[in-house]
């Protein structure tokens, strides 16, 4: 932590290169009161500096070479000369050893503490390059984090109990097996499982390629590597998540589907569903987590806006009909879906439900998953729904032209009838149900409404600060030239609670079409897509793109996140 004194010379100095002014040190002095930190790193949380002008000064102020951590590759040698405790209490990162001179990269070269604390332990001359507390923060938790455990656990195998399977060779169940039965491996795997279940992880991929083996978590819909395990582990790690998924550990030639359940202590449980795919070298295993706890089922607070919220109320709230919910993968449908299931749960409707798989249990409701291979297919439990005299009904996806004419026939037969579509956005939801076969007059007679959306990352609320975006680049991303003038844009810095990212959390981009008189000739005489759009547009829908626009204005995501996740109108 840099001292009082210190701190007061860099605000000083910055002062004086016209990089903030007076009240902007004042302030930042002042928050430090209350939430301890180096004062560039306070002015940049708070807005009045950005991490590359900071790092600059410091370099050109103090003669020190600057340097970019973000693609940086340091030795496990290099990295050992320095213990993590030294490294977490003053904030640096031994980056390179050139003789008995060591260089390490630190946030605030007037800090004369740790640089006579490294040349104590490690008996190196040191030469300091400067770099931004982010990166720095980013680099540690690269390289200690990760490779502090994994060389506690390696260090306990022994290679010459290790067996290695070649892809030519006969798969040893017994000895797959055994390697899993492994201390080492089992700690590590359940490391890998509660470390993403810590950071807010939705998904864990676990990868090999031919000369490498990963992990990534995805947090907040965005992918991060978060550590390169030993080839050597390859076969036991995989075949310890197949094990505790209870798939068949011999089996390396087929994709797998499998289900665990993990106890976190206080009653806490987590559901993860595991998808096992043969890939060039190897099986990838992608695990889905699945929190009930943070399953939100409140329709008010999935991001539809008011206007938005009340069209969608009135068609879920209708005795029959259908209404479609449409997006990628991972945009949210589910909990869309199981959001207005549980609105319309009472005691007097008979509600069921066709998914693949049952992701999360609904009291009151029941649920039924799909096993193809058993020929318990949609359409199969569709057929069977119907003979159970059911008020509502949920089909995970419309898959094909069976299950979509038995879901239409259901709706139009005093059911109400919600599934989804793989779709980029609501008009063209119906050109896919025309594509997959179903006659138009069909559609425009069954359909009540169709919700596109997508899921934008938040900005973080402790670390967000205002950004310039040229009024320009607003106009040309779909915003009106009025609004683009006096729009507050923010992006995220970094911080601890945000895992350096500059985002926590998700926000719902929604698109709303109901299907007036005016769309359904339009749907009936074969209109495109693009028509379709233009239409529902100027009868008042709201695209993706301008919903995610409408949360910049509000302050919920940043500029890039809705470049990111909408597609210009």
């Amino acid at each position: 932590m840099a001292s009082p004194e210190s701190n007061k010379r860099i605000g000083e100095l910055l002062m004086n290169a016209k990089l903030i002014n007076n009240d902007q040190l004042a302030h930042a002095l002042s928050e430090q009161k209350t939430t301890p930190g180096r004062l560039g790193s306070t002015l940049v949380r708070l807005g009045y500096l950005n991490n590359d002008d900071l790092v600059n000064f410091l370099s050109v102020q103090f003669g020190v070479p600057a340097v970019s951590l973000h693609d940086f590759s340091i030795s496990n040698e290099v990295l050992e000369l320095i213990p993590s405790e030294l490294i977490n209490k003053h904030h640096i990162i031994p980056i390179n050893r050139i003789g008995s001179t060591l260089i390490i990269a630190i946030c605030d070269p007037t800090d004369l503490s740790a640089i006579d604390d490294i040349k104590f332990i490690t008996g190196y001359n040191v030469e300091i390059t400067v770099a931004s507390e982010i990166s720095i923060k980013e680099a540690i938790d690269r390289f200690y984090d990760s490779s502090s455990m994994l060389d506690d656990i390696i260090a306990e195998f022994d290679d010459s109990e290790l067996e290695l399977i070649h892809d030519e060779e006969e798969v040893s169940a017994s000895a797959l097996k055994k390697e899993t039965e492994d201390a080492p491996v089992i700690r590590l795997v359940n490391k890998i499982m509660i470390d993403a279940i810590r950071r807010g992880a939705s998904d864990i991929h676990i990868e090999p390629y031919e000369k490498f083996f990963r992990v990534r978590y995805r947090i907040d819909g965005v992918l991060y590597e978060i550590m390169k395990p030993p080839m050597k582990l390859k076969n036991a790690i995989l075949s310890r998540i197949k094990i505790m998924s209870e798939l068949d550990i011999a089996e390396r030639r087929l994709p797998q589907d499998g289900r665990i359940k993990m106890k976190l202590g206080k009653g806490k449980s987590m559901d993860m569903r595991v998808s096992v795919l043969p890939t060039l070298f190897g099986e990838k295993i992608v695990l889905r987590l699945l929190d009930q706890s943070n399953l939100q089922l409140d329709m008010t607070k999935l991001g539809l806006e008011p206007a938005m919220l009340e069209v969608v109320e009135d068609a879920i709230h209708q005795p029959y009909g259908l209404i479609l919910v449409t997006g990628p993968t991972g945009s949210g449908k589910t909990t869309t879906l199981y959001s207005a299931l549980s609105e319309l749960n009472k005691v007097s409707d008979n509600i069921m439900t066709a998914e693949d798989p049952v992701e999360f249990n609904l009291p009151g409701i029941n649920q039924v998953q799909i096993r193809e291979s058993i020929n318990l297919t949609f359409a199969a439990a569709l057929r069977s729904f119907l003979r159970q005299d059911p008020d509502i009904i949920l089909v995970g996806e419309m898959r094909d032209i069976e299950t979509a004419e038995i879901s239409i026939k259901a709706s139009l037969t005093g059911h109400l009838v919600l599934s989804t579509l793989h779709t980029n956005d609501a008009p063209s939801s119906v050109t896919r149900m025309v594509n997959m076969g179903v006659e138009p007059f069909l559609i425009v007679s069954s359909v009540n409404l169709i919700i596109a959306q997508r899921l934008a990352r938040k900005v973080c609320l402790k670390c967000s600060a205002r950004e310039d975006v040229p009024v320009r680049a607003l106009i040309q991303s779909g915003m009106d030239p009025e609004t683009a003038e006096n729009a507050v844009c923010l992006s995220g810095s970094g911080c601890e609670e945000c895992n350096r990212t500059g985002y926590k959390g998700r926000i719902a981009l929604y698109e709303v079409m109901t299907l007036n008189e005016e769309l359904k000739t339009a749907v009936i005489n074969g209109a495109n897509t693009m028509e379709l759009k233009t239409m529902a547009i100027k009868n008042g829908m709201k695209s993706l793109r301008q919903s995610g626009l409408s949360k910049l204005v509000e302050g919920t995501t940043s500029f890039q996140e809705v470049l990111r996740v909408s597609a210009r109108d």
